[in-house]
């Protein structure tokens, strides 16, 4: 018998329907959002987000709450669990990555340190 596999990741209603209508609003057809990490930003790591227009050979497909995520392959052990929220208040609006994975964060809130799931601290994804 066979364990199932755990989802990457997992959307808020809120992230899911922000996702729908920037979507629509793109004016093109795309297969779902592609979400990845880089190395950047005073804490060692970024989260990416962008438009796909098909699936890579090796994307992990997220598919929750009628929202299709890409996850990098490179990605994948950076986001095991990570739940994707959009806030908004009177002065700030933006997506926000709850991640277990994540050890600190940069003051300004715009990069972060990872460790892959399950594992020791690890050399930031490139």
């Amino acid at each position: 018998m066979t364990t199932p596999r755990p989802q990457v990741m997992r959307l808020t209603a809120a992230a899911a329907e922000r996702i729908r209508k920037l979507s629509a609003a793109s004016g093109r057809e795309i297969e779902g959002v592609r979400i990845g990490v880089k190395n950047g930003g005073c804490a060692g790591m970024e989260y990416t987000m962008e438009y796909a227009e098909s699936r890579g050979p090796h994307d992990e497909v997220v598919e929750d709450k009628g929202v299709k995520l890409l996850i990098d392959p490179t990605a994948v052990m950076f986001l095991l669990g990570t739940e994707m929220d959009y806030q908004a208040d009177r002065m700030h609006s933006g997506f926000v990555f709850n991640n277990p994975n994540q050890t600190s964060a940069c003051g300004c809130g715009e990069s972060v340190m990872l460790t892959p799931a399950g594992g020791q601290a690890a050399e930031p994804a490139e």
